[in-house]
């Protein structure tokens, strides 16, 4: 099979090093991919979203299957554009349709569907910028840290959690009415807070079969114990050492079945995997938010756990034959530390040689925010390299990632010296 993947960061480098595991792959382009990518797959240079270009080219090149990175080429429709034209439409695309991307799409629609289906979440209600000071209203019967959430999308960074009621009304006026996050807050999403703890569930889903992946856990905030500004993750663990067996279960049957159960009657394609971000109150899972694609960096410890053929259970999905497929785990540890640009989230620089991965040992380093410029890699982006690697537990395998994070150099280097710090 010829397959074409979309995206640039290190979510994708990590589907790149699994799908070449298939010996079903026999060529992959990723678009636009990263240094990483352009060492074991072949790096073509349009956008994710520039859906004609990605139909020229999935016709020159005979492309078998397409399989969907990010979100934003979900959520503008890219499996329904496919569906809906006869040139290309024999070419199966991984991910949703365009209205099951709604659920990562609008934080709104996300709510509606978890109420309409009975999954556990935390009550809710929207404003727009006419309701703003109903929405003010509303923050006056809640109790402290106030939750705001952009409806859109806004790079996992639209959801401020607040302690002061008056900083909530201003900041809620500030996405509403002088558009902090762009159209992304032309609504927004005012939730009650829960105290617990976070972790990812992910699922791959034909619309009517499942699969559990292994569970992780992120790490958003820039600074150590969770502290500073949220990014788009500093490091990831799986499995998360206290997703027991008893909860697991309760996260299937009261989360995952359910949500597949609901877009069949609903009447929502999709075909691919559902990221589910749950907090764990008092032993009960409940729903965070919805995302419709992998998570970065979880992906960079998920699909380095999945033995079976990536190929296989992506056609297995296409077909809507999941239930026939097994889908065989590792059962160590994996944990994987991001190394960033001095400066991120905010300012950063760019274009800094990076020197030392050819030392790594006994470690995966996926791609991030990389490129190829004068034959050397450099910095290209906030995020810049994952080090990923196994151990037979979360310890061992994350101080694997820090010896090998001390072989590696750019300039204004940064990362988290904490990962799985809160973990027993």
């Amino acid at each position: 099979m010829t397959i074409l993947l979309l995206g640039s960061g290190g979510r994708e480098h990590a589907l790149s090093y699994k799908l070449l595991q298939s010996p079903q792959c026999e060529k992959l382009f990723v678009a636009p991919g990263n240094a990483g990518t352009a060492v074991i797959a072949t790096n073509v240079f349009f956008s994710p979203t520039d859906f004609e270009s990605i139909k020229a080219f999935v016709i020159k090149e005979k492309i078998d299957m397409v399989v969907v990175g990010p979100e934003d080429p979900l959520v503008l429709g890219i499996y329904d554009f496919f569906k809906n034209d006869n040139d290309i439409n024999h070419v199966p695309v991984i991910g949703p349709s365009k209205i099951g991307a709604q659920l990562e799409g609008s934080k709104e629609f996300a709510k509606e569907f978890l109420i309409k289906h009975k999954i556990p979440t935390a009550a809710y209600d929207s404003f727009t910028s006419e309701t703003v000071e109903k929405g003010c209203r509303f923050l006056e019967t809640l109790q402290p840290p106030y939750v705001l959430k952009a409806d859109g999308l806004a790079a996992g960074k639209g959801v401020l959690i607040l302690n002061d009621l008056e900083e909530a009304k201003t900041e809620l006026r500030n996405m509403l009415v002088h558009a902090k996050f762009g159209t992304a807050s032309s609504k927004v999403v005012i939730e009650e807070f829960l105290d617990g703890i976070e972790l990812s569930c992910f699922v791959l889903t034909d619309g009517k079969n499942h699969k559990m992946l292994p569970t992780a856990k992120d790490y958003k905030r820039i600074g150590e114990g969770d502290t500073g500004l949220n990014t788009g993750g500093m490091g990831a663990v799986s499995p998360v050492p206290f997703a027991d067996k008893i909860l697991l279960e309760k996260i299937e049957t009261r989360v995952v079945k359910p949500t597949v159960e609901g877009l069949q009657k609903d009447g929502i394609e999709y075909k691919g995997f559902v990221f589910i971000g749950l907090i764990i109150v008092k032993g009960e899972p409940m729903v965070i938010e919805y995302n419709v694609r992998m998570g970065d960096p979880e992906t960079e410890v998920v699909m380095p756990r999945i033995q079976s053929d990536l190929v296989e259970l992506f056609q297995a999905v296409a077909n809507q034959k999941l239930d026939d497929v097994t889908l065989e785990i590792d059962p160590r540890s994996a944990t994987t530390i991001m190394v960033v640009s001095g400066g991120y989230p905010e300012d950063y620089g760019k274009g800094f040689e990076i020197t030392g991965i050819e030392n790594v040992e006994d470690s995966l380093v996926f791609h991030a925010g990389t490129k190829i410029e004068n034959g050397k890699i450099v910095t290209n982006g906030g995020r810049v390299l994952a080090v990923t690697s196994f151990g037979d537990n979360f310890q061992e395998a994350i101080k694997k990632s820090y010896q090998n994070i001390d072989k590696l150099h750019f300039d204004k280097m940064y990362f988290r010296k904490d990962i799985g710090f809160d973990l027993a």
